[in-house]
């Protein structure tokens, strides 16, 4: 089986890596001539654990291949993956220009039946303009040729991403013919051997589960925020809450931690088209209008403690902060509470010094040299009035409490993911505040 994969973003990089792993033909297509050029130079314009070694692997057995020409290799694909991105518009509806593009180009060339399967996140009804598309660019052509959309949602989660490809727990696949459902079958079979774990669904319920889960996964993260505040305020102890609710089965313990916020290319912008598709259609969806306001207002909460910390005052104050990436094994900074806090930090005068193992050179494309950049963890905390933890990488979990006395200014941490233990913190010498403890 060939298929060609359009976008070499996250999704598209990672899919076609592991299909092509799975021992399909794979060509890679993005009209940006200079990502093509590092990926066939070995290049990878991501971080993912293990996706370096994967597409170097595929590239050297001749599996994995890019271009900047889907008409090229049409001819011999059975399947066309749209994995292009799908940006909020300023209102929060998706942008569908790039979805479109491939459609017509997928019209113009295509010569014999086959399918255009959309992965990227798209908004209910999409599939239907991705097919009248199509069918506009051949009546164009004069052409009479069969073809099929349909819908294939990732679940990846940066971090883990080729884990969740090559064992998912579902893979969701939205068509609307008999035809099209056998192809996918026959794509999807090789990593299902043992159980076939493939949903198929009409199109449109295809395209609702990727907003659906994404903003069910949000709101267990914000209820959990808001609960969190509120046991501060009553003296309860919000972890001890999460796993006595974590432990009934109708819950279950995932995405329940208390933090500063969700961030990322997926959990913020899913929400608000989802929240826009409602509005188009004349319903409001309060709960995760409630789920939104209660993630802005927690990615500024570390940033509230400071102040306070500080008795209000943190003009000239140097802080240091701990973690970049909107979550560890990534360097995606999309929506990430960093960005908000150090925007606070600096608009009250503070100096920011700042260290996360993977994302430095992304905040550097970000915010420039507004921040002054560590060379390591306790380097950033060199004369700290205060520590600001905001993502939880490996090695920030057992740091050295003794060095960080010494290179610290005042004794101060704020920990915005709560992975220290206050009891401990407190015989080590250090003020310590975290979130809902």
């Amino acid at each position: 089986m060939n298929i060609a994969i359009v976008g070499t973003g996250y999704v598209g990089l990672v899919s076609g890596a592991c299909f092509a792993e799975m021992g399909i033909d794979v060509t890679c297509v993005d009209i940006d001539n200079a990502k093509i050029e590092k990926l066939l130079n070995g290049e990878i314009p991501i971080y993912e654990p293990g996706l370096e070694d994967l597409v170097a692997r595929n590239v050297r057995q001749g599996r994995l291949h890019f271009t900047t020409s889907l008409s090229s290799v049409i001819d011999n694909c059975d399947i066309v993956f749209s994995a292009v991105g799908t940006p909020p518009d300023e209102d929060g509806s998706a942008d569908l220009q790039y979805v479109l593009a491939v459609a017509r180009e997928f019209g113009q060339n295509i010569k014999k039946y086959t399918v255009l399967v959309t992965k990227s996140t798209v908004p209910v009804g999409t599939a239907q303009k991705v097919k009248q598309a199509v069918e506009d660019e051949l009546r164009k052509r004069g052409e009479d040729i069969a073809f099929d959309v349909a819908s294939n949602p990732e679940f990846l989660k940066e971090g883990a991403a080729i884990q969740d490809f090559m064992n998912p727990d579902r893979v969701v696949v939205g068509v609307d013919t008999d035809r099209a459902r056998k192809v996918m079958t026959r794509l999807y079979r090789p990593i299902m051997l043992n159980h076939f774990r493939v949903i198929f669904t009409d199109i449109r319920s295809a395209e609702m589960i990727k907003y659906a889960a994404n903003s069910m996964l949000a709101t267990r993260i914000s209820f959990m925020n808001d609960i969190a505040n509120l046991c501060e305020l009553v003296g309860a102890d919000a972890d001890m809450v999460r796993k006595g609710i974590g432990a009934d089965t109708r819950i279950g313990r995932k995405f329940l931690y208390p933090g500063c916020g969700y961030g990322g290319s997926c959990f913020p912008k899913d929400v608000k088209a989802l929240i826009k598709t409602a509005e188009q259609n004349g319903y409001p969806m309060r709960v995760l209008r409630a789920v939104e306001e209660v993630n802005e207002s927690q990615k500024r909460l570390v940033f509230d403690k400071l102040v306070k910390a500080l008795g209000g005052e943190l003009k000239g104050k140097r802080i240091a902060v701990w973690g970049l990436a909107f979550k560890p094994e990534t360097d995606d900074m999309r929506e990430a509470p960093s960005l908000v806090v150090i925007q606070l930090l600096l608009e009250a005068g503070c100096t920011v010094r700042v260290f996360d193992p993977i994302a430095m050179d992304e905040c550097k494309r970000r915010i420039g040299d507004v921040v002054e950049y560590a060379k390591d963890m306790y380097d950033a905390t060199l004369d700290a009035d205060a520590m600001l933890m905001l993502t939880e990488w490996k090695q920030f979990r057992i740091p050295s409490w003794g060095v960080l006395q010494k290179s610290m200014r005042n004794a101060l941490i704020i920990d915005g993911r709560n992975i220290y233990d206050p009891q401990e913190m407190e015989e080590n010498g250090f003020e310590y505040h975290c979130i809902g403890r």
